[in-house]
């Protein structure tokens, strides 16, 4: 590492001939010690500049001289500080939160904005923790993947399903972070809410394209969620309290003052309502977010984090399930000097389901277990070049589960699943280089590794094909099984490996404009086996091996960037290409639940996604929100292949189960007073694809559908309007008690959205019917939120 660091250096030398100096330092929040992501620190009067990174560290390289040095954060005061650079140093910020009157508007510096411009970063969406609060939600519970859907580009695939899409891509694309620990189930109480606390969170961040090489493992996006650190001035308190949870979050300093410290806990109680009307049902969860810091010196410091979350539910006498999260993180931040800043992460994650019923007698319990530690290196060598480096390592131990019974007289055979190990590496540097004062790169490479390990037998098929095609009756079926190899503990299976290059560019065009362009590559090796439309905890998670590929994605995007109306208003515009390479996909009638053998139930084929988004913003003034458009197209083909035959759908594209041609959302925040402030949502989708029977015939006395191609019908177009009102009864300052009524109206006029629709035969009318099913009608909600 030492020799590393010196070639650095030397680089350093080389791109600068003249006398340079650095200044450095960590960005905080005043009221409570939280590092400042993002902020942007530049010297006035100059195009020298830098945004700080997530633990608050910024540095800037500049010839000899005396400058303004000025911190600029959004909702914050912008600080200025006169310096002379005529040696290295430190310079620390401690920013203070805006005191504007309600009339006036805050104007944003315009060397923020032409940072901004400039920061060849493509396609990445932020949301700040105080907007998402202020937008309506189901039952008053904020939820950060659903405001994440109100933005271009990212869609759901109906209400009450989990996770999200995000151009064109399937849930398992999407790289979801809580502090660098994987989170694999997003979603509570079967996706009605997201497992994140925004009481406990700080940062929000989704990269729907131009991924940074720091990033890998998946080919969709890649959400980064960031806890709070914990404040580290005041012990205060956080929460409120709605129709079905609750919710606290305490924080305050320790270690004298070396530290701080985060507990954030919700938990619901709709059980209580259902005993009370002596309901069978249960529905349920609870979520613990935890974290502390301590810092060693100025120099070096510690985190340590958790999350742990839990959903349980029954159904009747004989169904009940229980699934959850849970994650680790021990993180090491260490200053080698003013320009190289480190990160060593140590992370655990957990993911796992229990499936019981009572009535055949059997239990049904699966769990993810993944080992990660990564070294991140940002490296500022001058104004015009930073450098990122750094390795990782995952440890994958699939437990598929073991289904056995509960009972000596159950008719169910134990049966227990194959585990599957495997291990994911990765390398990567990426630079960031200012070209000219107007063109501005950002390229790098990553280098994937994986290895499918053995501890298992895997069954071996004639003419090595485990699906092939029976043409004598026009359908896929299970090849045949000719033995089995055995595979010692240990022993690679089948190893792969793949260049991911990533590439981007800023072209300033004047001060209030830029155009951008990027392209990246990414390697995806687990893959989550679901051939229902939404996700169930059920789905199972599956690693490339000796039948199952690597999915490999190809992303082009080009984008035009503008502020209005001296930066009141912002336009953002982006068009995008997406191939997908060896995407799984399922033959008709596959069975994937119970199943050692995985492969006889898919096929290899290939997607493709494209599309354009808008996105309007207000972002000054009583009224702020924003307008998306998006008009894509996302389909997939596969063809028969080796295993012969035309493929799925005869061969031909069709339109994937995550295709919304149109997808318009509208929201908006109004502060009419200092106690009165009004939000709303709206939002149009086109209608899911679904494939619907188009005719019928009678075998032997019973009535057989026959269905059309796949995908080739829609749902009824999604539709709803949400309204909330937030009420501040007391305004005021020196009351450390705040607290607000939160009153709000999900679905204002009652659209019964389909989430489905079925085909049945009237037994009495012997008469085809076709029913709608719709979760939510019109749903209220209030919540009251205080904090001390």
């Amino acid at each position: 590492m030492k020799n590393l660091v010196l070639l650095f250096m030397l680089f350093t030398a080389v791109l600068s001939a003249q006398e340079n100096y650095t200044v450095s330092g960590i960005i905080k929040e005043a009221k409570n010690g939280e590092t400042a992501f993002g902020a942007s620190v530049f010297l006035k009067g100059t195009s020298i500049g830098s945004i700080s990174n997530e633990y608050g560290f910024f540095s800037i390289t500049a010839p000899k001289g005396t400058y303004t040095l000025i911190v600029s954060y959004i909702g914050f005061e912008n600080m200025k500080q006169e310096i002379t650079l005529d040696q290295n140093q430190k310079v620390n910020f401690e920013m203070k939160e805006e005191s504007t009157q309600l009339d006036e508007v805050l104007v944003v510096a315009e060397e923020t904005e032409r940072v901004s411009l400039k920061k060849p970063e493509m396609s990445v969406s932020k949301l700040n923790i105080k907007t998402v609060k202020q937008m309506p939600v189901i039952l008053g519970e904020v939820d950060i993947i659903k405001s994440l859907q109100m933005l271009p580009g990212v869609t759901k695939n109906g209400e009450g399903t989990g996770g999200f899409h995000v151009r064109g891509g399937a849930v398992d694309q999407n790289l979801v972070l809580l502090d660098e620990a994987i989170i694999y189930n997003t979603s509570h109480m079967l996706g009605f809410f997201s497992v994140f606390n925004a009481d406990a969170i700080k940062d929000i961040k989704l990269y729907k394209g131009g991924i940074p090489a720091r990033f890998g493992g998946r080919i969709s996006s890649v959400l980064d969620v960031r806890q709070k650190d914990g404040n580290s001035k005041n012990l205060s308190f956080t929460g409120g309290v709605g129709l079905i949870s609750s919710r606290l979050a305490v924080e305050g300093p320790m270690f004298k003052d070396k530290g701080s410290f985060l507990i954030a806990g919700r938990s619901s109680y709709i059980n209580l309502f259902l005993m009370a009307a002596n309901e069978k049902n249960r529905l349920g969860f609870y979520d613990l977010n935890l974290k502390t810091n301590y810092k060693i010196n100025d120099n070096n410091k510690l985190y340590l984090s958790g999350y742990f979350g839990r959903d349980s539910f029954k159904f009747g006498k004989n169904f009940s399930s229980s699934y959850g999260n849970a994650s680790g993180n021990l993180r090491w931040n260490h200053i080698f000097n003013d320009r190289l800043f480190s990160n060593l992460s140590l992370i655990y994650s957990k993911y796992d389901y229990d499936l019981e019923i009572t009535g055949d007698e059997f239990d049904w319990i699966s769990s993810i277990n993944n080992y990660n530690i990564k070294y991140d290196l940002k490296y500022y060598a001058n104004d015009r070049f930073k450098l990122d480096f750094g390795i990782s390592g995952i440890y994958y131990d699939f437990d598929p589960g073991q289904v056995r019974p509960t009972s000596d007289t159950s008719p169910i055979n134990p049966l227990s699943l194959d585990r599957k190990k495997a291990f994911e590496s990765g390398l990567y540097v990426n630079a960031e280089h200012k070209l000219t004062d107007k063109l501005t790169a950002q390229y790098g490479l990553r280098y994937s590794s994986f290895s499918r390990l053995g501890g298992q037998s895997m069954t071996n098929y004639a003419n090595n094909q485990p699906v092939v095609y029976n043409s004598l009756l026009g359908i896929y079926e299970r090849g045949t099984a000719v033995g089995e190899t055995a595979y010692k503990k240990g022993e690679s299976i089948k190893d792969f490996g793949n260049l991911e290059p990533r590439a981007s560019l800023a072209y300033q065009l004047n001060e209030s404009s830029s155009i951008k362009a990027g392209y990246s590559r990414s390697a995806q090796y687990i893959h989550l086996l679901s051939n229902t439309t939404s996700v169930t905890p059920l789905d199972v998670w599956t690693t490339s091996g000796k039948y199952i590929k690597p999915q490999l994605s190809n992303q082009y995007a080009l984008g035009y960037f503008r502020n209005f109306d001296d930066k009141k208003y912002s336009l953002e515009v982006e068009g995008y290409y997406k191939t997908t390479d060896n995407r799984i996909d399922y033959i008709d009638g596959s069975n994937l639940i119970g199943q050692n053998t995985i492969e006889t139930e898919i096929l290899n084929g290939e997607a493709r996604a494209y599309g354009l988004e808008f996105l309007v913003r207000k972002n000054e003034g009583r009224f702020t929100g924003w307008i998306s458009y998006t008009l894509s197209k996302a389909e997939q083909r596969t063809l028969g292949g080796t295993a012969g035959g035309p493929g799925i759908n005869k061969g031909n594209w069709y339109n994937s189960s995550f295709d919304r041609t149109h997808d318009v959302s509208i929201t908006g925040a109004y502060e009419l007073n200092d106690k009165w402030t009004f939000g709303g949502n709206m939002v149009f989708q086109t209608g899911r694809p679904v494939t619907y029977p188009n005719g019928q015939y009678q075998y032997e006395g019973q009535s057989i559908a026959s269905f059309s191609d796949r995908n080739s019908d829609r749902l009824p177009a999604y539709h709803r309007l949400d309204i909330s009102a937030t009420y501040k009864p007391n305004r005021k300052p020196n009351n450390r008690w705040k607290g607000e009524w939160v009153f709000g109206i999900y679905n204002v006029y009652g659209r019964k959205n389909a989430a489905s629709i079925s085909f049945t035969q009237n037994q009495d009318l012997g008469i085809n019917e076709a029913t709608r099913t719709a979760i939510f009608g019109m749903v209220p909600s209030v919540t009251y939120n205080f904090k001390f």
